[in-house]
């Protein structure tokens, strides 16, 4: 990325079902690079919530979202370049989550509702119900162009998304 300060931390964001947790730890072992998933940042009392069918508020997702910027921090302190699957669907969330640093970078897995939604019902052992991806969406901020997100297509295949990525951010 011509004129932009070396990666040290990637965020692979997106709502729900649509790959982060896949990409991104395949980016992480594909890169060398420590993995975290935002899921096991979440406070039981936030997976509780969502379990039962009612959607995050910002006052529920601040604590969280510390947790996840600190652990990209302590991450990028110790030299360690990391990367964390977390939803970040609002601006705001992303400006947390990267507290200033010009070395955090966003990749955005981008697809339609349809496709997130057939992927959320085809799955099994998570707390977040396919009821809850339609108010991810409405909460959703696509990155604006001035954030210098990655944004990629969830329609290609996997192993295709991490070479392209790896590539782009290597």
């Amino acid at each position: 990325m011509t004129g932009s300060p070396p990666v040290h931390a990637i965020v692979v964001m997106g709502v729900s079902g649509c790959g982060k947790s896949t990409v991104a730890a395949r980016l992480a072992q594909r890169l060398g690079w420590e993995f975290a998933e935002a899921d096991a940042f979440h406070s039981p009392a936030n997976i509780e919530k969502m379990r039962s069918g009612t959607a995050l508020t910002d006052e529920d997702r601040w604590p969280w979202l510390d947790a996840i910027a600190a652990w990209i921090g302590a991450a990028r302190a110790q030299g360690r370049p990391c990367i964390v699957a977390c939803s970040a669907l609002k601006r705001r969330y992303r400006e947390r989550l990267a507290a200033g640093h010009d070395d955090v970078r966003f990749v955005y897995l981008q697809g339609a509702y349809e496709t997130v939604a057939a992927r959320l019902a085809s799955r099994s052992g998570h707390y977040m119900p396919l009821s809850l991806l339609q108010s991810q969406y409405d909460a959703l901020e696509e990155p604006a162009t001035d954030e210098k997100a990655i944004m990629v297509s969830i329609e290609r295949p996997v192993e295709a998304l991490v070479e392209e990525l790896a590539s782009t951010l290597s």
